[in-house]
């Protein structure tokens, strides 16, 4: 398939290929963007009862009466913030302390002007920003517009009252979401949105064109399975942070939704409720053994879900059909990730303990996990007070690696409890060395070595031992592991990680990753300025001053869905 085009009138319709021709470029009228981006639309900023609050259960039959806002911390308590449900954009970052928790960096002025120099513009329209601005290396893709990697971008200018770009953004996508889309003669699902764009300009005939990719030309040519849920998540922090409701109310927005719902809860053969994948398939986008039910697809599952169900309007059979669907694969999907991807010490007892063989529905082993099959690091990694949602869970095989990024998205979904994310934050403190080091923050750990690497990555020479994707340090995660610290009471973490990170991260020129067991060097193929590391830190800065923001990417825990279970509960239901 030959990545879909934009360009030209034709009214927003797609181009049909002819078999065995060249494709023809996909068209989108720019009146069309203009009416869209341009219409005067009413900005809802009511400060009511946040719609977060509302549970599965009120959602599936009608809406509940006001409550308080309140914030659940991990000590299961009251914790007031104000209006951080309902938040409105304060206005644009100056630098200026508002919270009195820290003093401003020096290098927070550095960082904005790199965002901005990473902007792209489509017809005199910011719609997004380049993944690196690195003239000293190859562009390779660096130079298009990631969905994942303007998620921090986004948040950055949303946080700063400057939504039009991300406004600019979710219209651009979700216009290439509607293209037909083919691998060599395969078709995609309709509901995928593109990997990544890039625009294009003629200088001959003045025009520019959006090339877009749907995983065609992607290593191992697998869709991005994550696109679609950073949308949706996207989709919702826009309308939390601005009160503007009239986007996500769009029947082209509604659409995208549900196409990108259908995509996901289609009927199968699947027993479980998580969603399966291929390797390569989310930010970690090469072979490393996290093919099958992945923590961060199921955690940004999880929180796409949740986020639809508040997005969706109750206006038609198809949206009632949706809406139902979501409620019934949340209460599923909860209860299955809860149960059996949770670890702690008490579960690897249980786990260490196991029969094998067990036949019947009384069955404890559910899952047949040979006990032999456990790694020896995993004991000593395993601290008294902690617990985490390891990597992966299908038959016969647990995978036991700590996932930074599916760990906090649990946490900011509520998919964890407010004591399991209290145990998750244990972790991370007993396990500082291990999982931040010199450099926040690890992707995975532990890293792969030797023959487990050469078997699981086929000799991958960007994912070598403790590099890249294979336990390499990330300074983007720490957005969300302040989001997640914030959420969970903690943010004496999160400043902690920050301060680590603002150290170095300019000196070195914002890389993409570090290597080493501490995240000590600078990634052996990392790009420098990179975008999202330069936002990472920015979203981190300015949510840890002004915890407000937080409410634009948090979903408080469903009062209705609360587990019948203890934090140690074994495994036998």
């Amino acid at each position: 398939m030959a990545p879909s085009t934009v360009d030209g009138p034709s009214n927003g319709s797609a181009k049909k290929e002819e078999e065995g021709t060249a494709p023809s470029l996909f068209e989108i009228d720019d009146s069309d963007l203009s009416r869209l981006l341009e219409k005067p639309r009413p900005v809802n900023i009511e400060r009511k009862r946040s719609f977060d609050e509302r549970s599965f259960s009120e959602m599936s039959i009608n809406i509940s009466p006001p409550r308080n806002n309140f914030y659940r911390t991990s000590d299961n308590s009251s914790r007031v913030f104000e209006n951080l449900e309902g938040v409105y954009s304060p206005g644009r970052w100056t630098g200026t302390p508002r919270s009195g928790y820290f003093e401003p960096h020096p290098i927070v002025g550095d960082a904005w002007e790199a965002l901005r120099r990473s902007l792209v513009n489509f017809r005199g329209q910011p719609v997004g920003t380049i993944a690196a601005l690195d003239n000293s290396s190859e562009e390779l893709n660096y130079d298009q517009v990631f969905v994942r990697d303007f998620v921090p971008s986004a948040l950055a200018f949303l946080m700063n009252g400057e939504p039009e770009i991300v406004k600019n953004f979710l219209l651009k996508t979700v216009f290439l979401q509607s293209r037909e889309k083919k691998v060599d003669k395969f078709k995609l699902g309709e509901g995928v949105m593109p990997a990544s764009f890039k625009v294009l300009h003629d200088p001959v005939r003045n025009t520019e064109t959006i090339l877009a990719d749907y995983g065609e030309s992607a290593i191992g040519r697998v869709a991005p399975v994550d696109s679609g849920f950073w949308w949706i998540i996207l989709l919702r922090a826009y309308t939390k942070s601005t009160g503007d409701t009239t986007l996500a109310e769009m029947p082209e927005c509604q659409r995208g939704i549900r196409l990108i719902m259908t995509l996901c809860l289609s009927e199968g053969f699947d027993t479980f409720p998580t969603l399966l994948c291929a390797d390569g398939c989310c930010m970690i986008d090469r072979r490393m053994g996290v093919y099958g039910y992945p923590i961060e697809i199921q955690a940004l599952f999880f929180m796409a879900l949740r986020c639809a169900l508040l997005l969706l309007k109750r206006d038609n059979c198809e949206s009632d059909e949706c809406i139902d669907r979501i409620v019934k694969r949340l209460h599923a999907l909860s209860y299955h990730m809860r149960s059996y991807f949770w670890l702690d010490i008490k579960q690897l007892n249980d786990i260490y303990r196991y029969k094998t063989e067990e036949y019947s529905h009384t069955a404890v082993n559910k899952f047949n996990v040979i006990p032999d099959s456990l790694p020896e690091w995993v004991f000593d990694f395993m601290p008294t007070r902690g617990g985490y949602f390891i990597g992966n869970v299908s038959p016969a095989k647990m995978d036991f690696r700590w996932f930074c990024l599916g760990n906090c998205v649990a946490i900011l979904s509520s998919l964890a409890t407010p004591e399991q994310s209290c145990a998750i934050m244990d972790l991370i403190e007993s396990r500082w060395q291990e999982l931040v080091g010199e450099m926040p923050l690890k992707i995975c750990y532990p890293a792969m070595e030797s023959h487990e690497w050469r078997i699981v990555t086929g000799c991958d020479p960007k994912n070598t031992s403790w590099s890249y994707h294979n336990g390499g340090s990330w300074p983007v995660l720490i957005w969300l592991l302040t989001a997640a610290c914030i959420k969970a009471g903690r943010p004496q973490i999160a400043k902690r990680a920050i301060e680590l990170a603002e150290s170095r991260l300019l000196m070195d020129q914002w890389p993409e990753y570090y290597d080493g067991k501490l995240g000590r060097f600078i990634g052996k193929q990392a790009r420098k300025n990179q975008t999202w590391s330069i936002a990472g830190y920015l979203v981190a800065k300015m949510m840890l001053e002004d915890p407000s923001h937080l409410g634009m990417i948090s979903l408080e825990e469903d009062r209705q869905m609360k587990p019948q279970m203890r934090r140690s509960a074994s495994w036998a239901f």
